[in-house]
């Protein structure tokens, strides 16, 4: 079976990593109760660290492994694909060159940290929009007639301005509704 190449921002690889590992994490705190005993209490998960190793072999191998620094170099976090794991948006924190004097090879280790809030806020976004979409499905609509606002509206039926935008983007003036238009007003 060929598996696609990994790559990291702007670098594939040439071949795949020979090793890979992934360590999942959950923070714990431990709580002293009397009589010697304790509590265990769950804070949550935290970050996956995704470590591996590998070689560049051939004439190239210093010139890849200049290539995979350099985008170590580059800051902040990028999306990490690998043909086996779940892609994530991560950062590079570890690059490691492990040498015997050899002109035609590299061998190396590498370490990313997954960055969890990208996810965190991409899937509230997606869970906010599946709400909104759930809640437009079964909402009342108000037909505007002469002398109504969004203000006036999201009064009369206990929401926000905010909200009745939220649930219906085809308003693109909110000081600017028309006479006969429905709106959506969960």
């Amino acid at each position: 079976m060929q598996l696609t190449s990994m790559r990291y921002k702007d670098y594939v690889w040439p071949h795949n990593p020979r090793v890979y590992t992934i360590d999942y994490e959950r923070q714990m705190a431990v709580n002293k109760v009397p009589y010697g005993l304790y509590h265990l209490q769950d804070l949550g998960r935290t970050r996956r660290v995704m470590r591996g190793e590998g070689e560049f072999v051939g004439e190239d191998a210093y010139a890849q492994f200049g290539a995979l620094a350099n985008v170590f170099y580059k800051q902040g976090p990028g999306l990490l694909v690998h043909p086996l794991w779940q892609t994530a948006n991560a950062y590079f924190v570890e690059l490691s060159l492990k040498q015997e004097p050899r002109a035609d090879y590299v061998s190396y280790t590498f370490t990313f940290w997954e960055d969890l809030e990208y996810y965190d806020g991409q899937l509230a976004q997606e869970e906010r929009k599946q709400d909104i979409q759930q809640s437009v499905s079964s909402a009342k609509v108000h037909r505007v007639v002469q002398g109504d606002t969004l203000w006036g509206i999201a009064k009369k039926y206990g929401t926000t301005v905010a909200r009745l935008l939220e649930c219906n983007p085809q308003i693109k003036n909110p000081n600017l509704i028309r006479v006969g238009r429905e709106v959506t007003v969960g």
